[in-house]
C-alpha cells in the first residue's frame, strides 16, 4: 500500500459527498400576476364612479353632438342626414361671425382685467396683514354666488333710472348712460360683471403660487441690491408662470363659454352686440329648433377653444419653471 495515500475512514467520508443545497424558495410568477390583477381590479373599482360619469356625461354627449351635426333635426321629428351642409351654412351666416367677434371681444376685455386685478390682490394678500383671512373670504364670495342671481342684481344696478351706478355718478355731476341699452357699453358691462365675480377665485391660485416661491430668493436679491420692481419681474413673475398658465387656460376656456350672464341681462341685445357663441348656439337649438346646425356651431366653438388653448400651451411650454431648488 502506498503510504502517501491517506484514506479518510470518517462516517462523513463513507456517506460520500453531500448533495447540493436546494435554492431558496422564491415567489412564483403566478403569485406576482395574481397580485397585479388584484391591484388593477381594486383601482378600477375605485375609479368606476368617476369613469362612468366621465363616459356618460362627457364622452357620450360629445359623440352625440358630432353625430347630430351631420343631420337636420328639430328635436321632435326624424333626423335627416345632410352631410356637411350644416358646416357649409356657417360660412355665410353673418350672425354667427358677429357672435364670434363678440366672443373674442369679451375674452379680450375679461381675461386681462381679471388676471391683473387678481395678481394685485394676490400680492396684497401675500403680505402679513391683520384680517387677511377675512378679506380672502370676502373676495371669493362672489364666485360662490349663482350667476343668474348675480345677473339679476347687476341688471338692477345698471338700470339707467334707478340703478346705484348712475346714482353714484350723479353725485359727481355725471349723467350715466343707459348701460345695457347701448351697443357701446353693453359688452363692457358683461365683462365687468364677470371680472367682479371671478377675480377672487383667480386670486386664490395666484396666491398659492406666490406662497410657493422660496423666501431665500428674495433675501438673496436684497443682498444683491435688487429693488421691488426688479424682484417682481426677475423672481415673482418667472416663478409664477405655472400658476399663471393654469389661470389663463381655464379662465379663457370659461370666457369662451360665457352664457348665463348674457341670458339674464341682455339676451344678446342690444342689436346683437352681446350675442356670444354660446348664446347663438342656444338660440339655434332651443328657439329655432335647429339642433343639427347648433351642433355644428358647438363643434366650431370647440375647435376655436382648442386652437387658443394650444397656442397658450406652446407659449408657456418653454417658459414655465417647475423646479424652485
Amino acid at each position: 500500500m502506498n503510504a502517501n495515500i491517506i484514506r479518510d475512514r470518517s462516517p462523513a467520508a463513507r456517506r460520500g459527498p453531500s448533495p447540493a443545497r436546494p435554492p431558496e424558495p422564491v415567489r412564483s410568477s403566478r403569485h406576482h400576476r395574481r397580485s397585479r390583477i388584484r391591484t388593477t381590479v381594486e383601482a378600477y373599482v375605485l375609479l368606476a364612479p368617476s369613469l362612468i360619469g366621465f363616459v356618460l356625461f362627457l364622452l357620450v354627449p360629445i359623440a352625440g353632438v358630432v353625430v347630430i351635426s351631420f343631420f337636420d333635426w328639430n328635436l321632435m321629428g326624424s333626423p335627416h342626414f345632410v352631410g356637411l351642409a350644416n358646416y357649409r351654412e356657417m360660412a355665410g351666416d353673418s350672425e354667427l361671425w358677429r357672435a364670434v367677434r363678440n366672443t373674442v371681444y369679451y375674452v379680450l376685455l375679461n381675461i386681462p382685467a381679471q388676471t391683473v386685478l387678481a395678481l394685485l390682490l394676490a400680492l396684497a394678500m401675500n403680505r402679513r396683514m391683520r384680517g387677511g383671512k377675512v378679506l380672502r373670504v370676502l373676495f371669493v364670495l362672489p364666485w360662490m354666488a349663482m350667476p343668474v342671481a348675480l345677473g339679476i342684481v347687476w341688471n338692477w344696478a345698471f338700470d339707467p333710472q334707478h340703478g346705484v351706478i348712475n346714482q353714484f355718478l350723479s353725485l359727481f355731476g355725471i349723467d350715466g348712460p343707459a348701460w345695457l341699452s347701448s351697443t357701446t357699453w353693453a359688452m363692457p358691462v358683461m365683462a365687468s360683471v364677470n371680472v367682479w365675480q371671478y377675480t377672487g377665485y383667480t386670486m386664490l391660485f395666484l396666491l398659492a403660487g406666490l406662497q410657493a416661491i422660496p423666501e431665500s430668493l428674495y433675501e438673496a436679491a436684497d443682498l444683491d441690491g435688487a429693488g421691488p420692481v426688479m424682484r417682481f419681474f426677475r423672481i415673482t413673475l418667472p416663478l409664477l408662470r405655472p400658476s399663471m398658465f393654469f389661470v389663463l387656460v381655464t379662465n379663457t376656456i370659461g370666457s369662451f363659454q360665457m352664457f348665463d350672464t348674457v341670458y339674464v341681462m341682455t339676451q344678446g341685445g342690444p342689436g346683437g352686440s352681446t350675442d356670444t357663441m354660446n348664446y347663438h348656439i342656444y338660440q339655434q337649438a332651443f328657439q329655432l329648433f335647429r339642433s343639427g346646425y347648433a351642433s355644428a356651431l358647438a363643434m366650431l366653438l370647440f375647435a376655436l377653444i382648442l386652437l387658443v388653448t394650444a397656442v397658450q400651451v406652446l407659449y408657456f411650454r418653454k417658459r414655465t419653471v417647475y423646479d424652485f431648488s
